[in-house]
């Protein structure tokens, strides 16, 4: 039988090369010195090996928090790495136990694949019969979750090595039942992707969540939503996840004593999110005697709570355990407004990023309120903003905040800001010192800048961030007027055009779209110089392009 089935694969063969190249692998195979040839990975550290194979699959070493849809990689099918390192399992034992040590440190269950496998795929998949050429397309991933539902339970090994679990929406919203019973054995896992209504004490997740409470004790992530009101407010004696780092709380409506008890309760608690709390105010953040206090977090965010005002922020920040830690801060329509954002910082020290949302009705006075100054803040979004206003106005109101943002910026109170981000066309203006004179000394002009600054800015929230890199000045011996300090342009075709643009990127202009922004709008000649950059980057677009298609 094994001679037929040699000689039927050989006649299939098209060509006399085919045929050779054919002859030529069976002859390698038969050899004695294949046969006999020493394994030199096996020489090699299990740890070395783990890391090498990784690199097949590299996304089954992400250890984010992330949704499926939220840590999508580009340029690469999932699904097909994770089978070609399955596939690896099958050299020998040692490549086996490397293998399950990265395909179930962080499952993934996704859809589809990102390739052009998919469509042979889709097409095999459809359930058909002889009475019915169309059938039905199989749910690939609801099979999924029930085979990996099954493999964790049959092998304890494997379900105490699963630390992430994450699948599409509509897997989980649908099979509630199957990720109860997988989640049951997984005691190590930090999170998973859970239904909308498990966040919401909904009926039909109620087991779901027990389980959770029960078996899952080192989950890293949870969130509540309106109608958990009595589920959070037990959290504080029965303690179910010590080990929790990621806090959700959205329209909840807790007293703030509850809200202070649950969050003392979790030790290692690290970045909390409060969102359209009506009943919580600034006495979450006084320290009463002999009853718990809102503990110190590296990552808070105040979003629709505006019974949150600037001295109960500033009074927790007073605290020495709070001022030391907290690194990131959001204030999202809250009681603090923008002239009081200096308190805020200079109550914290050690404040890396602070992003502020705002809608004003009146202009700033800048002259009767301090300067704005941090000496540690890095990345700074003062998305300020104004109502419609009548055309007949010289500008906006909220046009004085941005004056007053750029007077502290050049006053050299923010040593250590790389990016900025504003809702304003006329900050890179404010930010740059007027011209030096035609024939000045070569001495670089005075300026705060210390290092260059990346400028992100646009006219309405919904438009896309526009980057102007302000560098320091720097002497120039060039005679007219100097600009050493004037906006760098990162318009190219593979950034700020778009893809469709390809190859032909300098093959256009930018012209004005009305709104502070900019259209890219293809010349009616390709005669147009290029620049040193273009022929630089055309050059390693073609390199890779052929790389590529190979």
């Amino acid at each position: 039988m094994k001679f037929l089935q040699h000689i039927r694969s050989k006649s299939r063969l098209k060509n006399g090369d085919e045929a050779q190249v054919y002859e030529h692998n069976a002859s390698i195979s038969r050899s004695p010195n294949n046969r006999t040839r020493h394994d030199l990975t096996s020489k090699l550290p299990l740890k070395l090996l783990t890391e090498i194979l990784s690199h097949i699959c590299p996304h089954a070493l992400d250890d984010n928090y992330l949704s499926l849809e939220e840590s999508m990689r580009d340029g690469g099918c999932m699904l097909c790495d994770m089978r070609d390192l399955a596939q690896c399992a099958l050299v020998s034992r040692r490549f086996l136990v490397a293998t399950q040590t990265i395909l179930y440190h962080n499952v993934r269950i996704d859809p589809v694949h990102y390739c052009e496998r998919e469509i042979d795929l889709a097409t095999k998949r459809k359930r058909k019969s002889f009475f019915e050429r169309n059938g039905e397309p199989v749910d690939a991933p609801k099979q999924r979750v029930e085979q990996l539902s099954r493999t964790v339970r049959d092998n304890q090994s494997l379900a105490i090595q699963v630390e992430y679990l994450k699948m599409p929406y509509m897997t989980r919203e649908t099979c509630i039942a199957d990720l109860a019973r997988t989640v049951s054995v997984l005691p190590n896992l930090k999170y998973v992707d859970l239904p909308d209504g498990i966040y919401s004490d909904d009926r039909s997740c109620m087991t779901l969540k027990q389980e959770l409470e029960a078996r899952c004790s080192d989950l890293r992530k949870m969130k509540y939503l309106h109608g958990a009101e009595r589920s959070f407010a037990l959290l504080s004696q029965s303690r179910p996840w010590q080990s929790l780092e990621i806090l959700e709380l959205t329209r909840l409506g807790v007293e703030p004593n509850t809200l202070v008890s649950v969050l003392a309760s979790f030790p290692a608690l690290h970045e909390l999110k409060l969102e359209e709390l009506p009943l919580i105010d600034d006495s979450i953040f006084h320290q009463i005697p002999s009853t718990p206090v809102f503990p110190p977090i590296t990552t808070l965010v105040l979003q629709n709570t505006p019974r949150l005002t600037a001295g109960g922020l500033e009074a927790y920040l007073y605290r020495p355990e709070t001022r030391e830690v907290l690194t990131h801060l959001t204030i999202l329509d809250i009681g603090v407004l923008p002239s009081e954002l200096y308190r805020i910082l200079s109550a914290s020290p050690f404040l890396r990023s602070l992003r502020i949302t705002q809608t004003v009705q009146r202009a700033l006075t800048p002259s009767t309120i301090p300067p704005l100054a941090s000496r540690s803040l890095e990345t700074f979004r003062f998305e300020i903003e104004s109502p419609s206003t009548s055309p007949h106005e010289l500008q906006p109101p909220s046009e004085s905040y941005y004056q007053y943002l750029s007077s502290s910026i050049l006053a050299g109170n923010f040593p250590s800001l790389v990016s900025l981000y504003a809702l304003s066309t006329s900050l890179p203006s404010l930010l740059l010192p007027p011209p030096a004179a035609p024939f000045a000394s070569s001495q670089a002009p005075s300026s705060s800048l210390r290092q260059p600054l990346m400028l992100y800015t646009k006219s309405i929230p919904e438009h896309d961030w526009y980057l102007t890199v302000i560098s320091p000045p720097t002497s120039t011996n060039r005679r007219g007027s100097a600009t050493a300090t004037r906006p760098i342009s990162f318009y190219n075709g593979s950034t700020q055009l778009g893809p469709q643009w390809g190859d032909k990127a300098r093959d256009s202009v930018i012209v004005g779209n009305g709104f502070g922004g900019f259209l890219a709008v293809p010349s009616e000649d390709g005669t147009r110089p290029s620049s040193a950059g273009g022929h630089k980057h055309k050059h390693s677009w073609s390199k890779s392009s052929k790389g590529w298609m190979g």
